[in-house]
């Protein structure tokens, strides 16, 4: 389960990272108030950390990552 919400996390800041290089909009800062609000900062973080906890799932066996 925490694979997955990292991955939908993950892909959200993507999608997020996405908008920011064709429109140069940045979602999460609209939503919370700039990117330099509190808020916002902290979603930066658990989008960051979800992306290094998704390293993970590169060095896993696919049958571990199919069980879970």
């Amino acid at each position: 389960m925490l694979d997955r919400i990292c991955l939908i996390l993950v892909i959200l800041g993507a999608i997020n990272w996405g908008s920011i290089g064709i429109f140069q909009f940045d979602i999460v800062a609209w939503i919370f108030g700039g990117s330099d609000a509190l808020l916002a900062r902290i979603i930066y973080t658990v989008i960051a950390l979800a992306g290094i906890w998704c390293i993970s799932l590169l060095f896993r066996q696919r049958n571990e990552i199919i069980e879970k």
